[in-house]
């Protein structure tokens, strides 16, 4: 062989190796799940906080209803996302229950409305490469990405075909929002045969704990962590109006301003600081349902009623103002070690509401003003000036009164959003 063909051998086998080379690369991104660490990260783009479906008292459950056992029956949730993007994953949570739950299949699709989907954009979930998976009791799993186009404040329906018996145990329980419960697997159906709605009398979520996007750009991931008043509670069913809404509404209609964020919402109904009653004590759960969020970078925190109205009707639980400010000293000094920006809101007024006394108010008072001259914190918000009666401060203003004179409505909860200035999330 001369010179010049042992040349152009030589040559041809570079190229070839450097073809090898570039795609085993792309093979190796794509066995990841398609996201280069080096450019994209998950963010969290829908979340909801688990806890003991068993533990909720009623009015919250309806009390004449018998525990729910889902049973080789598919579970069609809605989810409301934040951020958008092409690519998502979804976290299961079995973290309350007793025994294992097999998820023998999983789908997720553009919801149409009404249950139905888009079965264009329908995508067969998988978890370590398989399109099943049961959760032992304790557990949760990510599932591998999926490749769907979410726009950012877009409808997700997500179908978890339920193999065998599987009480509930683990869920969100005031989710707001209709969900769909249909006999065998449907999880692909572009429309459900025989579903019911209306779970349990209430509106939960179900073993479904998170949605992530990945996303190359920087984003600002906003928790916000509070009780009934944060997830939501007497906002109209299905709209998306919990004040965490109207604030993602502002937030994304800013982007120029603000930069790219996502807004979700860490509320559990009932919740309180120092309680393990209705889900996880607020102090407890803070690790998981805000530091532990993917890419948190903001927390707003709005807690504390419930301990001072419940201390108030169950004596044996009354905490003190200032056993509730240390447990808000331990939350922020929780996100601060994550290097996290934190926002407190003052409590909302309460006169009125069934657990209202003067001694919850004098402790109210005691924990604004505390909120309000705060130190170590990135800012404040001051939802008891915005939702406050002008001639009576410790109620609700009238227009902004659910009814029950502690949860807002449905333009309570706008002009709490409203009252926030978005300049904090440039702090």
């Amino acid at each position: 062989m001369n010179r010049n063909a042992l040349a152009e051998l030589r040559h041809l086998f570079a190229n070839v190796w450097r073809w090898v080379t570039v795609l085993s690369l792309i093979a190796a991104v794509a066995a990841c799940g398609g996201v280069d660490s080096n450019t994209s990260q998950w963010v969290a783009s829908w979340y909801a906080a688990q806890q003991n479906y068993n533990e909720v008292p009623p009015p919250i459950i309806d009390p004449s209803l018998p525990p729910l056992t889902i049973s080789n029956q598919t579970v069609r949730q809605i989810v409301h996302t934040s951020y958008g993007g092409s690519q998502i994953r979804i976290k299961l949570s079995n973290l309350f229950g007793t025994m294992p739950v097999t998820f023998a299949a999983v789908h997720v699709a553009r919801s149409t409305g009404n249950g139905n989907v888009d079965t264009a954009t329908d995508r067969a979930v998988t978890f370590s490469g398989q399109g099943s998976v049961t959760l032992a009791a304790g557990a949760e799993m990510w599932s591998d990405s999926v490749i769907i186009s979410s726009p950012s404040q877009s409808d997700l329906a997500v179908s978890l075909f339920i193999q065998g018996n599987a009480p509930v145990v683990t869920a969100h329980v005031t989710g707001q929002q209709t969900n769909y419960l249909a006999p065998g697997n449907q999880s692909s159906a572009g429309s459900l045969s025989g579903a019911t709605t209306n779970l349990a009398g209430v509106w939960p979520y179900y073993w479904l704990s998170e949605v992530d996007v990945s996303s190359a750009d920087k984003v600002k991931v906003i928790v916000t962590f509070g009780d009934s008043i944060t997830d939501g509670y007497q906002s109209t069913v299905d709209t998306n109006h919990r004040w965490p809404n109207f604030f993602d509404d502002r937030v994304q209609a800013a982007v120029g301003s603000v930069g790219r964020a996502s807004v979700v919402n860490a509320g559990i109904s009932g919740n309180r600081w120092l309680q393990d009653i209705i889900g996880p004590a607020g102090q407890g759960r803070f690790a998981r349902d805000v530091t532990g969020v993917s890419g948190a970078t903001h927390v707003v925190i709005l807690l504390g009623i419930n301990d001072i109205g419940f201390g108030m009707a169950v004596p044996a639980e009354a905490e003190s103002s200032d056993q509730i400010i240390a447990a808000i000293n331990a939350a922020i000094a929780q996100a601060k070690n994550r290097k996290m920006k934190v926002f407190l809101a003052t409590l909302l007024p309460y006169q009125g509401a069934d657990y209202f006394d003067a001694a919850g108010e004098t402790k109210r008072q005691a924990i604004n003003a505390y909120i309000r001259s705060a130190s170590g914190v990135d800012g404040v918000i001051d939802f008891d000036k915005a939702m406050q009666d002008p001639s009576n401060p410790a109620t609700l203003l009238p227009a902004y009164d659910s009814g029950d004179h502690l949860h807002p409505n449905d333009a309570g909860y706008q002009a709490m959003a409203n009252a926030i200035d978005l300049n904090l999330l440039n702090r």
